[in-house]
């Protein structure tokens, strides 16, 4: 049954083909990959965000947030922010889909709106969903995931093990100081000629990676005076690149956040056959399967050794690899798109 599904946007400027461009952050890559399934699945998908002009890309319908939302739709997603939740009012129904961690919900203005409206309130993952206190409003609480973009769940992994490359794709200010500490002192002396590749930057962000250029540029520069060390600094870069950087890394390195909601860059990499390391910090620990996709590190001590475990060991590298690989298809935006559709009245 084919309905018109809505999604207004009120954060930075992007559209359906900006993923095919320039590098995109994980809640503007989340919006482009479910509209498009929503419209490959048979529903009239209209995006209202803050884009630049009109255009229909990929079967969804784009256009400026400022010049209004339709009348009605079968259902309406409001997308983080509060002053979307109550502009279709004609709506059949209003869901609230939430990606950063929910406790920027308890100011007034919008536990006034959730108290009224009681939208359904959409997670992104299951430590997602304790960041919401229980006595908290909500119109139901439902777990969605996100998918991986085909770029990676389809793509052709490496064949065989990369040299000692790691790789690291999160924001600079997540952990990129700790783990330059760990780097130079606890792995790179046990791995001849190891790399660490950074590739990310503030233009993944838009306006927001603007606002904080200076932090990010900060540790980016002191990434880039350990050259001799092996690290290397390379700005973000559009999805089809990424892809390719990816397979010819051997290990995701990236400790974790309490704000980190869901982490794409992890499952990115797994989606790609890259096994990974990763701290017991925010939702990394439910992108990699412990010992067999890679290694949920209790400590620095835990996380320098899995490192260089995987640096250096080809058949611990092809059977995390493997198990990688093997669970890659097994959730992605399809399903995704399939749980927002059990959402539809």
């Amino acid at each position: 049954m084919s309905v018109r599904i809505v999604l207004a946007d009120g954060g930075i400027e992007f559209d359906g083909a900006t993923m095919e461009r320039r590098p995109l952050g994980g809640v503007e890559t989340a919006v482009v990959c479910l509209t498009r399934e929503l419209a490959r699945r048979g529903h009239q998908v209209m995006v209202r965000n803050n884009c630049a002009a009109p255009m229909v890309h990929d079967g969804v319908d784009w256009a400026p947030l400022s010049d209004g939302l339709p009348d009605t739709a079968d259902i309406y997603i409001a997308n983080r922010g509060d002053k979307l939740l109550g502009l279709m009012p004609r709506a059949r129904r209003t869901v609230f889909w939430i990606h950063n961690p929910a406790r920027y919900l308890l100011k007034w203005r919008f536990l006034g709106k959730l108290w009224r409206l009681r939208p359904p309130i959409v997670f992104i993952g299951d430590y997602h969903a304790t960041t919401y206190p229980r006595w908290a409003p909500d119109g139901g609480r439902i777990v969605i995931p996100y998918g991986i973009d085909e770029t990676f769940s389809t793509a052709e992994p490496a064949g065989d093990p990369p040299g000692p490359r790691a790789v690291f794709t999160s924001n600079p200010l997540r952990s990129l100081d700790w783990l330059l500490e760990l780097w130079t002192g606890r792995i790179l002396p046990r791995v001849a000629g190891a790399e660490l590749h950074l590739i990310c930057g503030p233009a993944t962000y838009g306006a927001y990676g603007a606002a904080k250029a200076g932090a990010m540029e900060a540790v980016l520069d002191r990434a880039r005076a350990l050259a001799d060390h092996g690290v290397v600094v390379s700005p973000p870069v559009p999805k089809a690149q990424l892809s390719r950087e990816l397979r010819a890394s051997r290990v995701m390195l990236y400790r974790g956040d309490v704000n980190e909601t869901f982490c794409l860059a992890v499952g990115e990499a797994q989606a790609m056959g890259v096994p990974a390391v990763v701290g017991k910090l925010g939702s990394v620990v439910e992108r990699v399967i412990d010992g067999e996709t890679g290694f949920v590190a209790g400590d620095e001590e835990a996380f320098a050794d899995a490192a260089v475990r995987l640096l250096t060991d080809d058949d611990l590298w092809r059977r995390q690899q493997q198990c990688a690989l093997a669970h890659r298809r097994r959730w992605g935006w399809p399903e995704a798109a399939a749980e927002f559709e059990r959402l539809i009245p």
